[in-house]
């Protein structure tokens, strides 16, 4: 009963369009009719305004945004403002068209700017590889190996174990002291 007084001290249009929608809904064809006008020139207001840059796709989502409040009327409550459900919806429609626009943008890139950047990378990567590589032939056999196993091959401390023929708490061990002689190294050579 609350929320429906507070519903009374809305704008004009906020009230008629709520009206209209709440007639709409309960099978006023005219009504829902005269709702769907009013709301075209209310989205395309609201829209036109976060798109000033983008003129052209208004009419475009002022159409998306009427389908989808029309394919999701059943989920209006009467009782809570008409334009903030309204607003909801066509932000929604408005951050999908961003996100298609910005994807779109991003297919337009110039291809031979992104080779570079991935010949770059494996390059980096390689060298990081070889670094990595260096640093654990420093490392003593104990230390080294479980680092390799797990860490690298993926294998499990049991698994790892098996292959080298360290126990598995000697396994955790050599993780636990490689790891930190590495750190150690890595520290010392920057």
């Amino acid at each position: 009963m609350q929320r429906i007084e507070k519903l009374d001290h809305l704008s004009a249009g906020e009230q008629q369009l709520r009206a209209l929608l709440v007639s709409g809904l309960a099978g006023d064809a005219h009504a829902y009719h005269a709702f769907l006008q009013q709301l075209s020139a209310h989205l395309r207001a609201f829209l036109r305004g976060r798109l000033s840059s983008l003129p052209d796709e208004v009419e475009d989502l002022v159409q998306e945004s009427l389908l989808a409040i029309h394919n999701q009327r059943h989920t209006y409550e009467a009782s809570r403002p008409v334009t903030a459900w309204i607003h909801a919806i066509a932000r929604y429609k408005l951050i999908d068209f961003l996100r298609r626009r910005a994807g779109r943008e991003a297919l337009n890139d110039s291809i031979e700017d992104e080779s570079e950047l991935f010949a770059a990378s494996d390059i980096e990567a390689s060298s990081a590889r070889y670094d990595v590589t260096q640093l654990l032939d420093q490392l003593p056999d104990r230390h080294r190996l479980p680092i390799v196993c797990v860490k690298l091959e993926g294998l499990s401390v049991s698994e790892a174990a098996q292959k080298t023929g360290m126990s598995e708490s000697a396994i955790k061990v050599g993780i636990h002291r490689g790891l930190k002689a590495l750190a150690e190294k890595i520290r010392g050579t920057e």
